[in-house]
């Protein structure tokens, strides 16, 4: 096997198909990545019993072969490579790669305990790359982190016609998101849990790809676009349905300019200790925030606009209205509030007249006890 292929091709390709490898495994071949090089083309491979990923880039093809090194090692070889072509082959039991004078010989891993690539699932539309990174980006911030409770870790991704929805909770918050889609089926329907982090890196990795294929079935989900295809393994279950707690009604609904209240509440939540909840005291004209008690205390009033009620109190973790504010995209967020203790929900506005636009993002908040 050799190969020669330009620095900075390489690190890419290499650094994209290490994401699914594992930090730690029992099994010392699942930390290896499969190169195979032949008709022009390197093919780099990388997988664990919960993902796998591969990509294929152009390359000056010598000898096809293929081989088998540690994923890691390489990332880190390919990152201190002078820049220009880079000259690869297999020399025995060693990996060869040279690159202006540097020379860095890898021992090479067996074949014969590695799996084969998971096959792609059933083909079931298309998204914009773009569009669908920003979504998960939206809700993945609502998704858990306890692993003893896997589904609520996940974002479930359902489709309906031409209409996808992520949705993501961790019990505390609910964030759902619409898009548009191209079906492969016109009146094709699904819906599977796949686990946030996994889903936000691979969408982040596939942002600027254009229009990306997904492939769906009953134990995985995967990705494709070019040269570039992911699958990983969904998680098993189902999360709550979100409609009848998305219902507030009737409800107070107060609007306010979204970039001025994120940068208050930050401000404001830094005397904030622990559990110590931020406040909003929303009135007609006004919002005002507190948190803190005693003698650490901290407050700043916005303009904002409040009907269905003459004032109302509400308070939040302010992580979590910091996640949810930051989440949106839109200039003006406007909230629906029940109450003191109650759901609040989140939706965003290009403007504060714009009361009819169906939103395509929403964000669920249950708040807490205000202070005292």
């Amino acid at each position: 096997m050799e190969f020669r292929i330009e620095r900075s091709e390489l690190a890419e390709a290499v650094a994209w198909a290490a994401r699914v490898l594992p930090a730690r495994s029992p099994v010392p071949v699942l930390g290896g990545l499969l190169l195979d090089a032949g008709s022009g083309t390197l093919r780099i491979s990388g997988l664990d019993y919960e993902a796998s990923a591969r990509i294929e880039v152009e390359a000056d093809v010598v000898r096809p072969g293929r081989v088998l090194v540690m994923g890691r090692r390489l990332v880190d070889v390919c990152k201190v490579l002078p820049a220009g072509t880079v000259e690869c082959s297999v020399d025995g039991s060693r990996f060869s790669v040279v690159s202006d004078g540097a020379r860095f010989g890898l021992s090479v891993l067996p074949f014969d305990d590695y799996p084969a690539l998971p096959a792609l699932p059933e083909f079931r539309g298309v998204v914009d790359a773009e569009v669908f990174a920003a979504a998960v980006g939206h809700v993945a911030v609502a998704a858990g982190r306890d692993d003893t409770l896997p589904v609520l870790t996940g974002v479930r991704v359902a489709f309906e016609g031409e209409t996808m929805t992520l949705a993501a909770t961790d019990r505390y918050r609910y964030a759902v998101r619409t898009l548009g889609w191209k079906p492969q089926e016109p009146d094709a329907s699904g819906e599977a849990v796949v686990p946030a982090r996994r889903l936000t890196d691979i969408a982040r990795s596939l942002a600027r790809s254009g229009m990306v294929r997904i492939a769906l079935d009953r134990g995985s989900i995967g990705f494709e676009n070019g040269g570039m295809r992911i699958t990983t393994r969904l998680v098993e279950g189902q999360l709550p349905r979100h409609n009848k707690l998305f219902g507030l009604t009737p409800a107070a609904v107060a609007v306010t300019d979204r970039k001025p209240l994120l940068e208050a509440v930050r401000r404001v939540a830094v005397v904030a200790e622990g559990d110590s909840p931020l406040q909003l005291d929303f009135s007609d004209g006004s919002v005002s925030l507190r948190a803190g008690y005693e003698d650490d205390v901290a407050s700043q009033r916005l303009p904002s606009a409040l009907e269905g009620a003459p004032e109302m109190t509400v308070a939040f973790n302010p992580s979590y209205l910091v996640d949810a504010l930051s989440s949106f995209d839109a200039p003006v967020v406007r909230f629906n509030l029940l109450g003191p203790g109650q759901r609040a929900l989140l939706t965003g506005l290009s403007s504060a007249d714009d009361r009819d636009s169906p939103p395509a993002h929403r964000h669920l908040l249950m708040s807490v006890k205000p202070l005292v």
